[in-house]
């Protein structure tokens, strides 16, 4: 066996944040009375945070922007969009969308089929999250997910993010695992693979949405079944 430790990236290569996002922000839409508010459509509110999230994402991953101000500001200028100038009602969202979103479930077609196989192979796998502490952890339980991870690195706890290869050394320093015996596995190529690059680590590219990649992965996947043939 070539490697000992896998490091797996959650959102979007595990857990499903597109589909458990879009849930989220129906069941907010609804309990916040947003259509009578003049939010008349929930599909364009929907695409006009998804944009403005992303932004504001890239800032917080360039060490641009707080975590405080990405929490809601995503949701401020979302309603903007509609001529809703309310920041109470922003902030008041934002921590409802923190307190939703980790309830939700939906994760990737064959997630748990590939964790047990893993797991049955006895490889040590880990996370390494540019998501936020309890957040991330709250997926976990609900998603029932927690015990097939030895290690959770979060950006809080390792106070880096990736792509810096400080929260990798961090995450090969907490679980104890050589560089050499190691894989980084994750959806972002910008933070992922590169970040693994960085530090030195062998990647797997999970292309869900089958990009052409800018970044040269070790392996690239199309599916989660796909690791099957790699590990």
């Amino acid at each position: 066996m070539a490697y000992k430790h896998l490091f797996f990236d959650l959102d979007h290569t595990l857990w499903d944040f597109e589909m458990n996002t879009k849930e989220t922000l129906q069941d907010l839409y609804e309990l916040n009375a947003l259509k009578e508010k003049g939010v008349a459509d929930f599909e364009i509110f929907f695409s006009k945070y998804s944009y403005h999230n992303h932004k504001l994402w890239d800032k917080y991953t360039k060490g641009l922007i707080k975590q405080d101000e990405l929490r809601w500001k995503r949701m401020w200028l979302a309603l903007l969009e509609f001529k809703i100038a309310d920041e109470m009602l922003a902030k008041n969202i934002a921590v409802q969308y923190l307190e939703i979103l980790p309830t939700k479930k939906n994760l990737f077609p064959y997630t748990f089929e590939i964790l047990d196989y893993l797991k049955g192979k006895g490889y040590i796998m880990h996370l390494i999250t540019n998501g936020f502490e309890n957040v991330q952890y709250n997926k976990l339980r609900n998603s029932n997910l927690t015990n097939y991870f030895v290690e959770v690195i979060t950006s809080e706890a390792s106070n880096s993010i990736k792509p810096n290869k400080e929260i990798f050394e961090y995450a090969l320093q907490k679980s104890g695992a050589a560089i050499e015996e190691s894989i980084m596995i994750g959806d972002n190529l910008d933070a992922d693979i590169q970040g693994g690059i960085n530090a030195g680590l062998d990647t797997i590219f999970v292309n869900h949405l089958n990009i052409e990649p800018h970044i040269h992965a070790t392996y690239v996947v199309h599916h989660l079944k796909e690791l099957e043939n790699i590990l």
